[in-house]
């Protein structure tokens, strides 16, 4: 116990809890929280289980000088004189070097070799800067355990009900069309700025096209818009898109970074999950046809538990469970109730994380070392998951020492197959192979039993790898044979959650060790979130049924609050709160608390409809300003966080390849059936099948339907900083680095979209200057500028004759007029103004 109290001390030496937070908030708010989070939950409880031992203050004898405990000790190093820690260097980092046990000389620790995980873990801390937040411990400091004071934790911005303000007296009230305008323009004249003027149509065209279908405006559309002189015109364009189909594959998308959309494992093996795609499709869907977001999370949570009107309804409700199932997972872990207590971890991080903004799997080794969360809230959760099953998919193999099942969609529900009926001859044809294949292994198995022991020492890996390999053979024939009716029907399979025949609950695990068990604790929800006095134990099922009402619940101050939040950054480029997946106390305060509160109230009022919320942000003048600068504005508040213009944004990854194809004429709209993942075989296999399938091949769908698979992801996106799928994204990192512009200049899915552009323009009538002119309507949304047209008749004049080499021939003028509309073709994606909405 001494030694819990002890590591406690090293943050929490005051007894007040939500105080004392806030200051370690304030003097670590130079590590941003997504970073700070990754210490707490995967770096600090390695140094505690496996080094503070030997290696901290505490210590009895303190090996080689090695201090582990604090950040500066880490650095320092011990004895040997080298770096503990280099940030950002891995080569300069010992205590990475000891861990990978790759000198005989250091090992650390010394008897067991960490997980390739976690070493895994350390390396991208590292890589990131190795941010830690721990200081220096001061000689003879003393001080209690901390105590949470819930009254006190509740307090705290988040976690109070919103509710609407009045809006103070405007100086220039007219500029205000909405609530939302009043707001902003309130906190302008506070600091003493004005707002931008309107943006010019075309621009905000653009702008309103790409941020709710993800692509361009075609010019019919942008000249319609110009021309519409009627009041309601901004109105109809907003409408227009959000009654479009590409609508939800463009929101879908947002939601899928949210909630770690990946169609593999991740880590150590990479296991596909050839059914995933079952998820992306609901999203899709449920985005399109504005279903109330309060429901939407709900069916997430416990759909399979949810009343349903028909078949169909009951298949999508169990398809939306899938978002407890498509996490990452480490499926070569030996140990099985590890293997679940980590699933069940990586369920809690991404359902708070996404729906409450809360880092709540922090509280998995210990209470939150900052938000008013305790180790009891942790396992009390943990409880409602390890009494539901969690059904994803993957079979037997060397490696996959957790295989999975499936849930099978009742055939009523008539539910798409991404995979094609085949012939009953063929379905007899599979079932005889693997019973061919598994009496092999079988054979095998009674091969190697027959032996003298003293042959099975001497033959030990080669009679392993004989029996595994026939094993693996007959099970990847199982998993093709596993996905058919005898009569050669694909079977509709879905990967979710469904509820265990009987319920239990977690014991609180000392430090998160299964070896260190403790009181047994009663399924329930997160106490600070509850009104006081308010009981928020589970007696009944598994409790993900209450926990989906809990969570999707007005009373929440949380819910509403965070998917307005995340809505409003989508829109203007940034978020009222900065750490949209983190609305703790290590998390930011927002920038407009008020408009925020009358954001969520608004949202829940309309019936928790997205579509409705995203008009209303949209319809108003904060949305509909210029991005234009102003040097008194921005000396005042460089940042924009009072809004005074629109913030200038970079496409993300699939805009940018989507709008290439669409405006080439290369896009294809028909909503892809299944994914190519589903139709890839079993292991590496498979991921050798997708590489040799859509590297170099078109592939023109849009890009929500570009095969996931963690850890190898598309160039395409990984370029222009497509998201970890293995995280919850409320917020993409935008870079501007040179990988980019030579992927731009050199990918030939770029050179084919630059060739399939110019081709489209050739078509064009009237002269080369008209249909050059065409290319900027396309790909800019409006006409070149006085000065552009001049560098384009340039261009044209000097760009055919130096291809055509002094050849006179009608072909080779041909060929050198066709190579130069393609370069031009690719400069236009090249530039700017193409990746970035103004």
């Amino acid at each position: 116990m001494k030694v819990i109290v002890r590591l406690v001390l090293l943050f929490c030496l005051s007894l007040r809890a939500v105080p004392a937070a806030e200051e370690m908030a304030a003097a670590h708010a130079d590590i941003p929280a997504d970073r700070l989070q990754f210490f707490e939950k995967h770096i600090r409880p390695v140094l505690v289980e496996h080094c503070y031992k030997c290696h901290s203050t505490e210590s009895e004898k303190v090996k080689g000088g090695l201090t582990l405990d604090t950040r500066q000790g880490t650095v320092l190093g011990g004895e040997s004189g080298h770096p503990g820690v280099t940030p950002g260097n891995l080569s300069e980092s010992s205590l990475y070097h000891a861990m990978t046990w790759a000198d005989d000389d250091m090992q650390m620790p010394p008897k067991n070799r960490l997980p390739d995980e976690v070493i895994a873990n350390f390396k991208k801390w590292i890589e990131m800067g190795a941010p830690d937040p721990r200081e220096q411990k001061v000689a003879g400091a003393t001080g209690g355990r901390r105590e949470i004071n819930m009254a006190e934790g509740r307090k705290h911005w988040a976690f109070v009900p919103p509710a609407e303000a009045p809006v103070p007296e405007l100086k220039t009230p007219d500029w205000a069309m909405s609530k939302i305008d009043q707001w902003v323009l309130a906190g302008l004249e506070q600091a003493g700025l004005k707002p931008a003027a309107q943006a010019d149509r075309r621009t905000l065209i653009r702008r309103i096209a790409f941020d709710l279908t993800g692509l361009p405006p075609t010019p019919e559309e942008v000249e319609a818009y110009v021309n519409d002189t009627s009041p309601q015109a901004t109105q109809r364009v907003v409408d227009q898109y959000l009654e479009s189909p590409r609508f939800g594959e463009r929101w879908g998308r947002h939601w899928l970074d949210v909630a770690r959309y990946g169609e593999s494992s991740g880590k150590e093996v990479n296991l596909l999950y050839p059914h995933a795609w079952r998820y992306r499709d609901y999203v899709i869907d449920a985005f399109n046809r504005d279903k109330p977001y309060d429901q939407f999370l709900k069916e997430q949570i416990a759909g399979d538990l949810m009343r349903f009107e028909n078949k169909r309804d009951q298949a999508e409700k169990i398809v939306a469970t899938g978002f407890l199932a498509i996490g990452s997972k480490g499926h070569n872990n030996r140990d099985r109730r590890q293997f679940n207590m980590d699933l069940v971890d990586e369920q809690i991080d991404a359902l708070s994380q996404s729906m409450l903004g809360l880092t709540l799997a922090c509280a998995r080794c210990h209470d939150h070392k900052f938000d008013p969360v305790t180790q009891r809230d942790y396992y009390a959760l943990a409880g409602i998951f390890l009494s539901s099953e969690t059904l994803y998919g993957t079979h037997q193999q060397l490696q996959n020492n957790n295989p999975g099942t499936l849930i099978e969609l009742d055939p009523a529900a008539q539910q798409v197959s991404a995979l094609a009926k085949i012939a009953p001859a063929e379905a007899v044809e599979l079932k005889q192979r693997y019973d061919t294949a598994q009496k092999a292994a079988e054979e095998a198995q009674r091969d190697i039993t027959s032996l003298s022991r003293e042959d099975r020492e001497r033959n030990g890996a080669a009679s392993f790898l004989r029996i595994r390999a026939a094993r693996d053979r007959a099970e990847s024939v199982k998993a093709d044979l596993d996905q058919f009716h005898d009569d050669g029907t694909p079977r509709t399979l879905a990967m979710g959650m469904l509820d265990r025949a009987r319920p239990v609950n977690s014991p609180l695990l000392v430090r998160g060790d299964l070896k260190q068990p403790a009181d047994i604790v009663p399924r329930g929800l997160v106490e600070v979130l509850c009104a006081e006095g308010e009981p928020h134990n589970i007696s009944e099922g598994s409790g993900r049924l209450d926990l989906a009402w809990f969570i999707a619940s007005k009373e929440n101050p949380l819910t509403a609050r965070v998917m307005a939040n995340r809505i409003w950054l989508k829109l203007m480029g940034s978020g009222l709160v900065s750490t949209p997946d983190n609305f703790g106390i290590m998390g930011q305060k927002p920038s407009h608390p008020e408009l925020l509160d009358f954001l969520a109230l608004s949202f829940m009022q309309q019936g928790w409809s997205v579509k409705q919320l995203i008009r209303e942000i949209m319809l108003t003048r904060s949305y509909q300003m210029a991005s234009t600068y102003d040097a008194h504005n921005f000396a005042v508040d460089p940042d924009n966080k009072l809004h005074w213009r629109m913030n200038q944004r970079r496409l993300e990854a699939e805009a940018v390849r989507d709008a290439m194809l669409s405006v080439s004429g290369n896009l294809n709209l028909y909503p892809v059936d299944g994914s190519p993942v589903a139709r890839a075989a079993e292991g590496r296999e498979g991921l050798l099948m997708l590489n040799r399938e859509l590297v170099g091949k078109p592939y023109n769908y849009r890009s929500i339907y570009l095969p996931i698979i963690r850890d190898l992801i598309p160039e395409a996106l990984s370029v222009f900083d497509f998201p970890d799928a293995s995280l919850v994204n409320g917020e993409r990192d935008s870079t501007n680095v040179p990988s980019q512009s030579l992927f731009l200049m050199n990918n030939p899915q770029v050179l084919s979209a630059a060739d399939a552009l110019a081709a489209r323009i050739a078509k064009q009538p009237g002269s080369p200057m008209d249909r050059l002119a065409y290319a900027y309507q396309l790909v800019f949304s409006r006409a070149p500028t006085e000065p552009e047209l001049a560098a384009i008749r340039s261009f044209w004049m000097r760009f055919p004759p130096q291809v055509a080499g002094g050849k006179s021939t009608q072909q080779a003028r041909d060929q050198a007029q066709y190579a130069a509309l393609s370069a031009f073709c690719q400069s236009l994606f090249a530039s700017a103004e193409f990746r970035y909405l103004n």
